[in-house]
Formats: C-alpha cells, structure tokens, sequence
C-alpha cells in the first residue's frame, strides 16, 4: 500500500470514529465508557494522520 492509499485509509476510519461519536452521543443515555473508548481510537489515528503528513 503506497503512503497515499494508507493515509486515505486513515482518514476514512478517522471520519467513521466521528461518526459512532456522534450516534453515541445523540442516544438517550449515551455510554461514557464507549465515548471515551472511541476518543482515545480518534487520538490514535489523528497522531498517525499528522506523523504520515510530517
């Protein structure tokens, strides 16, 4: 995979982590543990995102 394709990769799962933020946090009683579980997985790819962007 050229570093093109695995940046978009992560992007793509990236925006698909902000999305299950945003469903969990719209249910009636949203799950903290999921929340923070889902934020830290966000982190994670950000800090990749910004290492393949250096």
């Amino acid at each position: 995979m050229n570093n093109s394709a695995h940046l978009d990769t992560l992007i793509e799962k990236h925006h698909s982590l902000q999305a299950a933020i945003d469903d969990e946090i719209h249910r009636p009683l949203p799950d903290q543990t999921r929340l923070t579980q889902l934020k830290r997985e966000k982190l994670k790819l950000k800090e990749q995102i910004s290492s393949q962007t250096q």
